[in-house]
């Protein structure tokens, strides 16, 4: 109930009108999923309505709900961090406080353990809230390992995107009004007709989309030409356009704070550019805001992120299909060696190569953020007795100072399958060692292999089990998310 601008619990699973968290058009609030820079013919519009079609309303129209049904999107129960902190909410374990122009962010934000300092700021009309986003208001996103949330100035709802372990990205709205018993929805409709990836390209899964393009004064697109899906193998000059960016990368160029007035001056574009940046000064009044920068340290984690979070995704969806149809396989898993063997390998290899930075391009010098994202996020690191964790940054000729995702340390890596974490862990064993028979990692220096087997060693129980035997050689008997 609300009291006196108080959230205390209750909620509804509405599936009325998405404001929707389709931020498309590089602009995107959340995301990645492309293993390369890939240009797409046209982007994507935003609607130019929030009216939504009655099969848009119903989740079970999704295309995933019929090509993955073992997964049950639509209905089976979550357990994302949204879900829990309305579970909290209902029961009065939690309240969410309603104050000032932000309404309930800053509230949301602390019951959800995103700290202020990852905010990263997007000026294209690339989501439903497009009458509020201009370069003048840009739009807020903040983000930790597993959620994302936007604000956007004067808009009726925050939008919030979440990793569930088992289904991946579920998304909601939360209501900017303290007079509603229950501000929480989660949506489907507009949502996921673009995050479910038909409406862009492959997967046929909800994911995550984050790109790159030339947005004008009034915060639209000014050439479809040049619009890219970005991931952390794209070049960091044809990176966040659509994005405001601070920090400094030396001689390094982005796309980053560009605002096009003319589309004649693309003929010209590296004189447009505009990087190093202490702050926003000049650019956009950044005090309604929770925080004065967006950073570029956040921004090349977050890339990282919600690309191997839409990659594990895909690797969830398609591996637990695989293992339900093929060869006799049972509801619980289990499964022949032959499907553990092939099937699974063929799903999981391209989840190894991705955690291992495979073709990942190198800095071509130091960055520097504008903020304290980069100690914050360090120091949530799961450190082994040497100190050192997979969360350590290096930001001169990588991200990362050890070529490992911290993300194997998730809740959605450790919910897929036994016979794709058993596959993983068998080859991350094999290239750590330099017996790896299939090759591609040369990447990885000696001092890399040791220090992230160590590392995984001594802070990744379940790897430990691995390398002790204890689970077994095999993925003959595979237990769904155990």
């Amino acid at each position: 109930m609300v009291e006196s601008g108080k959230v205390r619990g209750g909620h509804r699973n509405r599936l009325g009108v998405v404001v929707g968290i389709a931020v498309l058009a590089g602009l995107a609030a959340w995301a990645v999923v492309a293993l390369r820079p890939e240009v797409l013919p046209e982007a994507p519009e935003a609607p130019a309505s929030p009216e939504v079609s009655p099969t848009e309303q119903d989740p079970a129209a999704l295309r995933y709900a019929a090509e993955y049904p073992v997964m049950d999107y639509a209905e089976a129960v979550l357990t994302d961090p949204v879900a829990r902190l309305r579970e909290r909410l209902a029961i009065g374990a939690a309240r969410l406080d309603f104050a000032g122009e932000r309404g309930y962010l800053d509230s949301l934000l602390t019951a959800l353990e995103i700290d202020v300092e990852s905010q990263v700021l997007v000026f294209s009309k690339t989501s439903l809230q497009i009458r509020g986003i201009t370069p003048e208001t840009p739009r807020a996103i903040f983000f930790n390992d597993s959620t994302y949330v936007a604000w956007t100035r004067g808009a009726p709802t925050i939008e919030i995107a979440s990793m569930d372990p088992n289904l991946g990205p579920v998304f909601y709205t939360l209501e900017q009004s303290a007079t509603v018993d229950s501000p929480f929805e989660r949506q489907f409709g507009r949502c996921l007709r673009c995050h479910d990836s038909y409406s862009l390209t492959g997967g046929g899964v909800p994911r995550f989309i984050l790109g790159s393009g030339y947005i004008g004064t009034d915060g639209n697109l000014v050439s479809h030409e040049g619009w890219i899906l970005t991931s952390e193998q794209t070049p960091l000059r044809n990176r966040w356009g659509g994005w405001y960016v601070t920090g400094q990368h030396g001689d390094q160029v982005h796309l980053g704070n560009l605002i096009v007035r003319d589309v004649a001056q693309l003929q010209n574009l590296e004189s447009l550019r505009v990087g190093n940046l202490a702050n926003l000064d000049g650019l956009v009044d950044t005090d309604p805001y929770p925080a004065r920068h967006s950073d570029i340290v956040a921004l090349l984690v977050i890339e990282h992120q919600v690309a191997l979070q839409n990659l594990i995704t895909r690797v969830n969806y398609d591996t637990r299909t695989a293992l339900e149809a093929g060869d006799g396989t049972a509801a619980d898993g289990t499964t022949a060696a032959g499907v553990a063997g092939g099937v699974v390998a063929d799903i999981a290899e391209p989840l190894v190569r991705a955690m291992l930075f495979t073709d990942a391009v190198e800095l071509g010098g130091a960055i520097e953020g504008a903020s304290r994202f980069a100690e914050m996020f360090a120091a949530r690191g799961v450190r082994d007795s040497a100190g050192r964790s997979l969360r350590d940054l290096d930001l001169t000729r990588r991200v990362f100072r050890y070529p490992l995702s911290y993300l194997i340390h998730s809740e959605a890596f450790a919910a897929l399958p036994y016979a794709t974490r058993s596959y993983v862990y068998r080859r991350f064993t094999e290239i750590t060692a330099g017996e790896d028979p299939n090759g591609g990692f040369g990447h990885l220096t000696l001092a890399d292999r040791v220090a992230m087997r160590e590392i995984l060693a001594d802070t990744h129980s379940e790897f430990a089990m691995f390398l002790q035997g204890s689970m077994g050689a095999s993925a003959n008997v595979a237990a769904n998310g155990d």
